[in-house]
């Protein structure tokens, strides 16, 4: 009797580990030229997500990557290759910012929220992005 309960919490215990990747999604975000006036962008500036989720930036068109700037601690650093599909899974809860190294300055940046998770909010404050990117930065923190 004993054992069979260890042996259905055994069960419980790792279905519910497996579960939580079996759950996990995939989010696609395009590198883009232009969107309606806006220029240099990416198509989702910010997205909410759940650990264990992945997002792929689309290539859509040439001259983009991915670079974290700001990221939660112990989280990995990540930088794609310029004009190439980046993908990132995402197992560290909180916020993340990033940018197209080439286009910083025209605003080209971008948050992923981890799991609700805003402890690093005021570090994300903190970093030194350049030209337009400041504004923009400025309004996507005050949506969250």
């Amino acid at each position: 009797m004993l054992q069979n309960k260890f042996l259905l919490v055994v069960i419980l215990v790792i279905s519910s580990f497996f579960s939580n990747f079996l759950k996990a999604e995939t989010f696609n975000i395009d590198m883009l030229n232009k969107l309606g006036k806006e220029r240099m962008l990416y198509s989702k500036k910010i997205i909410s997500i759940k650990k264990n989720d992945e997002v792929v930036w689309k290539s859509v068109d040439k001259g983009h990557n991915v670079e974290f700037i700001g990221i939660p601690e112990g989280a990995s650093e990540y930088k794609s290759k310029i004009s190439r599909d980046a993908n990132y899974k995402f197992t560290v809860p909180g916020i993340y910012l990033y940018q197209c190294t080439p286009h910083k300055a025209m605003g080209m940046i971008g948050l992923v929220v981890v799991g609700e998770d805003k402890n690093n909010l005021d570090q994300i404050k903190k970093v030194k992005v350049y030209g337009k990117s400041k504004k923009i930065l400025k309004s996507l923190l005050e949506s969250l």
